[in-house]
């Protein structure tokens, strides 16, 4: 008889510590949720009181005396001035893309504005190739091509020469002459600035058809398709943002910006069989020779007319910065280095003529 009370007991004891610790766990999980509700809830009102305390976002101001190419906008007009606070904002909120501008302006403005200086063209109109390409090669899927976006029977009507092995639209100061050359054909038409911008993009009949159907004369007048509309203010947006940076917020220091590239330049007149080994002769590869002649399509030059091409070539070294991100410059050839790149090259090609200038 004891015995079966002790095992009735130990069986007892056995299923009920099944149903304690069942019920322990059961606690336990309850606890630490309840623990982490509390944890989450608190952090989340902690999370939402410094979001409001800490992050603004401002408004943009808009400037008063806005101009393209000295010519007013009308910014009293509620559709101009909100349409231009559109692209502000947009420019000014996406920093990223703002930034690699106003970097790539500084290595690059420096060559295209005294092609448009020369050519009496204003100097806004600079803002036209950082708008259209961000001052890089891409191709459209109209396959416009190059700083300038040109489509290939236009730069050809405008002198560049285009081939499988030559595209000069990836030639920077080529393709400026060519941009000259159309914005002061359509100023002969027009006899406005603003009106010149919007046909870059619209094309010079397509500007003049509205005009006519609109019976206005200014382009702040006209309703236009939407890209053409805010291409005039994404480009003074640019502008505005990247001649007063600070204004908007952009603080730049001068080590923050893309220096220029210096470069000496070669004139051949010969074919090139083989660029890549071109390159080494010259101590550079051939990714290096094609960064600075993008116009260089193919890896090889056939040059049977003997035409007269430029091509450009690292001043030196092209580790132009210290560990540190400061610029200090490419290192020039000495007198004996110029005389041993010449004498190589002439060795297997025609003219060489050293010059340095700014890429």
């Amino acid at each position: 008889m004891p015995n079966q009370i002790i095992l009735k007991l130990k069986s007892f004891l056995v299923t009920s510590k099944k149903y304690f610790i069942a019920f322990g766990v059961l606690i336990l999980l309850f606890s630490i949720v309840k623990l982490f509700s509390y944890s989450n809830s608190d952090g989340d009102k902690a999370y939402k009181d410094a979001f409001r305390s800490n992050y603004k976002v401002y408004d943009v101001p808009i400037p008063q005396n806005l101009d393209f190419a000295t010519e007013k906008v009308p910014t009293t007009d509620f559709s101009v001035r909100e349409a231009m606070e559109k692209e502000l904002l947009i420019n000014t909120y996406w920093p990223s893309q703002t930034l690699l501008l106003e970097k790539r302006a500084n290595r690059w403005f420096p060559i295209i504005e005294p092609i448009l200086k020369r050519n009496n063209i204003p100097e806004d109109f600079k803002y036209i190739a950082l708008v259209e390409s961000q001052l890089t090669n891409v191709v459209s899927p109209q396959g416009a091509a190059g700083f300038w976006q040109l489509i290939a029977p236009t730069a050809k009507g405008y002198g560049l020469e285009i081939s499988d092995e030559v595209d000069e639209r990836y030639d920077v100061a080529k393709s400026t002459e060519a941009a000259c050359k159309y914005f002061k054909e359509a100023y002969a038409q027009f006899n406005n600035w603003t009106l010149v911008a919007a046909s870059y993009n619209l094309g010079m009949t397509g500007v003049q058809t509205q005009m006519d159907k609109q019976k206005v004369k200014s382009f702040y007048d006209l309703l236009l398709t939407d890209e053409t509309s805010r291409y005039i203010f994404r480009i003074l947006a640019i502008k505005e943002i990247i001649s007063r940076p600070k204004v908007y917020g952009f603080l730049l220091r001068k080590k923050d910006l893309f220096p220029l590239i210096l470069t000496k330049k070669l004139m051949i007149d010969s074919t090139i069989n083989n660029l890549a080994e071109f390159a080494l002769n010259f101590k550079i590869n051939y990714k290096i020779l094609k960064l600075y002649n993008p116009w260089l399509r193919a890896n090889m030059l056939t040059n049977p007319g003997k035409k007269k091409y430029t091509i450009e070539l690292p001043q030196g070294s092209v580790n132009i910065y210290d560990i540190d991100g400061n610029y200090y410059g490419s290192n020039k050839l000495s007198p004996m280095d110029s005389i041993n790149l010449l004498f190589n090259f002439t060795m297997s090609h025609d003219t060489v003529i050293p010059e340095t200038t700014p890429k």
